[in-house]
Protein backbone atom coordinates (compact mmCIF):
# COMPACT_ATOMS: atom_id res chain seq x y z
CA UNK A 1 0.00 0.00 0.00
CA UNK A 2 1.51 3.82 -1.07
CA UNK A 3 2.10 5.49 2.22
CA UNK A 4 2.44 9.31 1.84
CA UNK A 5 4.73 11.81 4.10
CA UNK A 6 3.85 15.78 4.34
CA UNK A 7 7.49 18.08 4.16
CA UNK A 8 7.24 21.38 5.65
CA UNK A 9 8.10 24.64 7.46
CA UNK A 10 6.41 24.96 10.61
CA UNK A 11 5.30 29.00 13.23
CA UNK A 12 3.58 28.18 16.34
CA UNK A 13 2.53 30.69 18.68
CA UNK A 14 1.12 29.93 22.29
CA UNK A 15 -1.70 31.62 23.72
CA UNK A 16 0.21 32.11 26.79
CA UNK A 17 3.32 33.29 24.92
CA UNK A 18 6.14 32.47 23.31
CA UNK A 19 6.66 30.48 19.47
CA UNK A 20 8.29 27.20 18.11
CA UNK A 21 9.36 27.28 14.40
CA UNK A 22 10.57 24.49 12.33
CA UNK A 23 12.01 23.91 8.97
CA UNK A 24 12.04 21.24 6.44
CA UNK A 25 9.64 18.69 9.29
CA UNK A 26 8.15 15.83 7.67
CA UNK A 27 5.19 13.77 9.04
CA UNK A 28 3.68 10.95 8.25
CA UNK A 29 0.20 11.12 6.16
CA UNK A 30 -2.98 8.89 6.61
CA UNK A 31 -3.97 10.11 2.73
CA UNK A 32 -2.13 12.45 0.10
CA UNK A 33 -5.75 14.66 0.09
CA UNK A 34 -4.83 16.93 2.57
CA UNK A 35 -4.75 21.24 3.10
CA UNK A 36 -2.29 23.09 5.22
CA UNK A 37 -5.08 22.90 8.37
CA UNK A 38 -4.48 19.28 8.30
CA UNK A 39 -1.35 19.24 8.05
CA UNK A 40 -1.20 21.87 11.16
CA UNK A 41 -3.37 19.39 13.18
CA UNK A 42 -1.37 16.64 12.65
CA UNK A 43 2.17 18.40 13.89
CA UNK A 44 0.70 19.79 17.04
CA UNK A 45 -0.55 16.48 17.70
CA UNK A 46 2.60 14.43 17.22
CA UNK A 47 4.40 17.07 18.85
CA UNK A 48 1.85 17.23 22.22
CA UNK A 49 1.65 20.54 22.18
CA UNK A 50 -0.59 22.68 24.48
CA UNK A 51 -2.11 25.66 24.44
CA UNK A 52 -1.35 26.03 20.82
CA UNK A 53 -3.43 29.94 19.41
CA UNK A 54 -1.87 29.82 15.66
CA UNK A 55 0.14 27.34 13.52
CA UNK A 56 0.95 28.53 10.14
CA UNK A 57 2.19 25.95 7.59
CA UNK A 58 4.60 27.39 4.45
CA UNK A 59 6.17 25.12 1.55
CA UNK A 60 3.86 22.13 1.89
CA UNK A 61 5.26 19.46 -0.22
CA UNK A 62 3.01 15.91 -0.38
CA UNK A 63 5.71 13.19 -0.83
CA UNK A 64 5.12 9.15 -1.88
CA UNK A 65 7.25 8.09 0.88
CA UNK A 66 7.09 5.07 3.32
CA UNK A 67 6.24 5.93 6.91
CA UNK A 68 8.45 6.83 9.98
CA UNK A 69 6.38 6.67 12.99
CA UNK A 70 4.68 9.46 13.23
CA UNK A 71 2.38 9.63 16.36
CA UNK A 72 -1.56 9.55 15.51
CA UNK A 73 -0.99 8.03 12.48
CA UNK A 74 -1.37 3.73 12.64
CA UNK A 75 0.94 2.34 9.48
CA UNK A 76 -0.99 -0.02 7.63
CA UNK A 77 0.49 -3.66 7.56
CA UNK A 78 1.78 -5.24 4.04
CA UNK A 79 -1.28 -7.94 4.59
CA UNK A 80 -2.44 -9.66 7.47
CA UNK A 81 -0.61 -12.70 8.89
CA UNK A 82 2.54 -11.94 6.40
CA UNK A 83 6.07 -13.64 7.93
CA UNK A 84 8.86 -11.11 6.42
CA UNK A 85 12.56 -13.25 6.28
CA UNK A 86 15.25 -10.98 7.58
CA UNK A 87 18.16 -13.08 6.44
CA UNK A 88 20.15 -13.64 4.02
CA UNK A 89 20.58 -16.57 2.41
CA UNK A 90 24.00 -18.90 3.14
CA UNK A 91 25.94 -20.73 0.28
CA UNK A 92 29.14 -22.13 -0.36
CA UNK A 93 31.37 -18.95 -1.09
CA UNK A 94 29.65 -16.30 0.62
CA UNK A 95 31.86 -13.62 1.73
CA UNK A 96 29.92 -11.92 4.80
CA UNK A 97 32.63 -9.96 6.30
CA UNK A 98 35.96 -9.48 4.23
CA UNK A 99 38.57 -11.19 5.97
CA UNK A 100 36.73 -14.36 7.21
CA UNK A 101 36.31 -17.18 5.84
CA UNK A 102 33.69 -18.41 3.30
CA UNK A 103 31.39 -21.37 4.18
CA UNK A 104 32.40 -24.33 3.09
CA UNK A 105 29.95 -27.75 1.63
CA UNK A 106 31.31 -30.86 1.05
CA UNK A 107 29.22 -34.21 0.97
CA UNK A 108 29.69 -36.84 4.05
CA UNK A 109 27.25 -39.26 2.16
CA UNK A 110 25.87 -38.67 -1.45
CA UNK A 111 22.14 -39.69 -2.61
CA UNK A 112 24.39 -42.39 -4.37
CA UNK A 113 26.09 -43.43 -1.79
CA UNK A 114 23.56 -44.00 0.39
CA UNK A 115 21.90 -46.94 -2.12
CA UNK A 116 24.17 -49.14 -0.72
CA UNK A 117 22.75 -48.32 2.98
CA UNK A 118 19.03 -48.32 2.75
CA UNK A 119 15.92 -50.16 1.43
CA UNK A 120 15.59 -49.62 -2.85
CA UNK A 121 14.26 -46.38 -3.57
CA UNK A 122 15.32 -45.15 0.33
CA UNK A 123 18.02 -42.53 -0.37
CA UNK A 124 19.83 -39.82 1.15
CA UNK A 125 21.99 -36.95 1.72
CA UNK A 126 23.79 -35.78 4.57
CA UNK A 127 26.22 -32.96 3.70
CA UNK A 128 29.45 -31.25 6.37
CA UNK A 129 29.43 -27.28 6.54
CA UNK A 130 32.63 -25.80 7.58
CA UNK A 131 32.15 -21.60 8.71
CA UNK A 132 33.15 -19.07 10.75
CA UNK A 133 29.80 -17.89 13.37
CA UNK A 134 29.83 -14.75 11.63
CA UNK A 135 28.28 -16.04 8.44
CA UNK A 136 25.40 -14.09 6.95
CA UNK A 137 23.00 -12.82 9.25
CA UNK A 138 23.88 -13.80 12.82
CA UNK A 139 23.13 -12.90 15.93
CA UNK A 140 26.09 -11.72 18.85
CA UNK A 141 25.18 -13.18 22.18
CA UNK A 142 27.02 -11.91 25.60
CA UNK A 143 29.99 -14.38 25.17
CA UNK A 144 31.16 -12.99 21.68
CA UNK A 145 32.30 -10.08 23.57
CA UNK A 146 32.70 -11.22 27.59
CA UNK A 147 34.51 -14.05 28.90
CA UNK A 148 31.64 -15.38 30.77
CA UNK A 149 28.85 -13.90 29.24
CA UNK A 150 26.10 -15.85 28.34
CA UNK A 151 26.80 -17.90 25.22
CA UNK A 152 23.92 -19.41 22.42
CA UNK A 153 22.75 -22.07 24.95
CA UNK A 154 22.12 -19.65 27.65
CA UNK A 155 19.78 -17.34 25.60
CA UNK A 156 16.31 -16.73 27.19
CA UNK A 157 13.91 -17.55 24.52
CA UNK A 158 11.44 -15.41 25.89
CA UNK A 159 13.62 -12.54 24.13
CA UNK A 160 13.76 -13.98 21.08
CA UNK A 161 10.99 -14.96 19.99
CA UNK A 162 7.67 -12.95 18.58
CA UNK A 163 9.73 -9.32 19.83
CA UNK A 164 7.82 -6.48 19.60
CA UNK A 165 9.57 -4.66 16.62
CA UNK A 166 10.32 -0.98 16.36
CA UNK A 167 11.82 -0.65 13.16
CA UNK A 168 13.89 2.63 12.42
CA UNK A 169 14.19 3.85 8.52
CA UNK A 170 16.91 5.49 8.40
CA UNK A 171 17.80 4.96 4.77
CA UNK A 172 18.25 8.80 3.83
CA UNK A 173 20.18 9.95 6.86
CA UNK A 174 22.74 12.38 5.92
CA UNK A 175 25.42 10.85 8.73
CA UNK A 176 26.97 7.60 8.65
CA UNK A 177 26.31 7.66 12.73
CA UNK A 178 23.07 6.60 14.29
CA UNK A 179 22.55 8.76 17.37
CA UNK A 180 20.87 8.43 20.25
CA UNK A 181 18.53 11.19 19.54
CA UNK A 182 16.79 9.07 16.74
CA UNK A 183 15.38 6.80 19.54
CA UNK A 184 13.45 9.72 21.63
CA UNK A 185 10.10 9.73 19.85
CA UNK A 186 9.08 5.79 20.88
CA UNK A 187 8.66 4.08 24.08
CA UNK A 188 11.42 0.84 23.88
CA UNK A 189 11.12 -0.44 26.66
CA UNK A 190 10.98 -4.55 26.29
CA UNK A 191 10.91 -3.93 22.76
CA UNK A 192 13.29 -5.32 19.52
CA UNK A 193 14.82 -2.12 17.62
CA UNK A 194 16.18 -2.97 13.94
CA UNK A 195 17.81 0.13 12.19
CA UNK A 196 17.35 -0.34 8.32
CA UNK A 197 19.50 1.95 6.36
CA UNK A 198 19.36 0.31 3.36
CA UNK A 199 23.16 -1.03 2.95
CA UNK A 200 21.82 -4.67 2.67
CA UNK A 201 21.40 -3.21 -1.00
CA UNK A 202 25.44 -3.67 -0.93
CA UNK A 203 25.61 -6.95 0.41
CA UNK A 204 27.81 -9.56 -1.33
CA UNK A 205 29.39 -6.98 -3.29
CA UNK A 206 32.86 -4.79 -2.62
CA UNK A 207 31.02 -2.11 -2.00
CA UNK A 208 29.86 -3.30 1.29
CA UNK A 209 33.10 -3.37 3.15
CA UNK A 210 33.24 0.13 3.08
CA UNK A 211 31.45 3.63 4.35
CA UNK A 212 28.56 1.00 6.21
CA UNK A 213 26.07 2.93 8.50
CA UNK A 214 26.37 1.90 12.53
CA UNK A 215 25.47 2.37 15.67
CA UNK A 216 27.47 5.30 17.45
CA UNK A 217 28.60 4.93 21.11
CA UNK A 218 25.74 7.35 22.26
CA UNK A 219 22.89 5.64 20.52
CA UNK A 220 24.10 2.24 21.98
CA UNK A 221 23.87 4.03 25.60
CA UNK A 222 20.42 5.26 24.71
CA UNK A 223 18.90 1.81 23.62
CA UNK A 224 20.07 0.38 26.43
CA UNK A 225 18.93 2.75 29.27
CA UNK A 226 15.39 1.88 27.37
CA UNK A 227 15.47 -1.32 27.96
CA UNK A 228 15.33 -2.95 24.72
CA UNK A 229 15.54 -6.63 24.19
CA UNK A 230 17.26 -7.10 20.73
CA UNK A 231 19.21 -4.56 18.35
CA UNK A 232 19.40 -5.32 14.70
CA UNK A 233 21.07 -3.53 11.70
CA UNK A 234 21.01 -4.54 7.99
CA UNK A 235 24.70 -2.98 7.86
CA UNK A 236 27.92 -4.56 7.58
CA UNK A 237 28.33 -3.78 11.70
CA UNK A 238 27.01 -2.45 14.28
CA UNK A 239 29.97 -0.46 15.30
CA UNK A 240 31.91 1.37 13.17
CA UNK A 241 34.73 -0.63 11.92
CA UNK A 242 36.86 1.63 10.43
CA UNK A 243 37.56 3.85 13.71
CA UNK A 244 40.00 1.38 14.64
CA UNK A 245 39.45 -1.59 17.23
CA UNK A 246 37.08 -0.07 19.64
CA UNK A 247 33.54 -1.59 19.82
CA UNK A 248 31.45 0.28 21.81
CA UNK A 249 27.72 -0.77 20.27
CA UNK A 250 28.75 -4.64 21.24
CA UNK A 251 30.14 -3.85 24.52
CA UNK A 252 27.80 -1.62 25.83
CA UNK A 253 24.77 -3.87 24.27
CA UNK A 254 25.87 -7.14 25.13
CA UNK A 255 27.27 -6.15 28.55
CA UNK A 256 23.84 -4.87 29.26
CA UNK A 257 22.69 -8.43 27.80
CA UNK A 258 21.02 -7.29 24.72
CA UNK A 259 21.10 -9.26 21.65
CA UNK A 260 22.76 -8.08 18.81
CA UNK A 261 21.81 -9.09 15.04
CA UNK A 262 23.81 -7.82 12.36
CA UNK A 263 23.36 -8.50 8.39
CA UNK A 264 19.66 -8.17 7.92
CA UNK A 265 17.88 -7.61 5.23
CA UNK A 266 14.18 -6.52 3.61
CA UNK A 267 13.76 -4.01 6.44
CA UNK A 268 11.91 -1.59 3.93
CA UNK A 269 8.91 -4.09 4.25
CA UNK A 270 8.13 -3.68 7.64
CA UNK A 271 5.87 -1.02 9.23
CA UNK A 272 7.82 1.73 11.91
CA UNK A 273 5.53 -0.08 14.57
CA UNK A 274 3.00 -3.12 15.17
CA UNK A 275 5.36 -6.42 13.53
CA UNK A 276 7.31 -8.90 15.80
CA UNK A 277 10.36 -10.46 15.44
CA UNK A 278 11.83 -13.97 16.02
CA UNK A 279 16.01 -14.52 15.85
CA UNK A 280 16.79 -17.94 17.38
CA UNK A 281 20.01 -19.31 17.10
CA UNK A 282 21.19 -22.93 17.85
CA UNK A 283 21.42 -24.39 21.40
CA UNK A 284 25.48 -24.34 21.07
CA UNK A 285 27.61 -24.28 24.84
CA UNK A 286 30.84 -22.58 24.66
CA UNK A 287 30.08 -20.56 21.55
CA UNK A 288 29.14 -16.95 21.34
CA UNK A 289 27.28 -16.34 17.58
CA UNK A 290 25.77 -18.18 14.74
CA UNK A 291 23.39 -17.46 11.88
CA UNK A 292 19.53 -17.22 12.65
CA UNK A 293 16.58 -17.24 10.74
CA UNK A 294 15.24 -13.94 11.62
CA UNK A 295 11.93 -12.92 10.58
CA UNK A 296 8.96 -10.59 11.36
CA UNK A 297 5.18 -11.39 11.63
CA UNK A 298 2.71 -8.61 10.31
CA UNK A 299 -0.43 -8.84 12.44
Amino acid sequence: MTEYRAHFDARVEFANGGGLSAEGFRIDLPTPDVTEADVARLFVRHLGLALVSRVSISNLVIAEEQHRGTRGIESPPASRGRLVDLSHTIRAGLVTYPGLPAPVITPHLTREQSIEKYAPGTQFAMDVITMIGNTGTYLDSPFHRFDGGNDLADLDLATLVDQPAEVFHLQDVSERGIPAEVFLDRDLAGKAVLLHTGWSSLFGTPGYATGAPFLTAEGARALAEAGVTLVGIDSLNIDDTEAGGERPAHTTLLGSGIHVVEHLTNLAALPPSGSTVTAVPPKIEGFGTFPVRVFAHLP
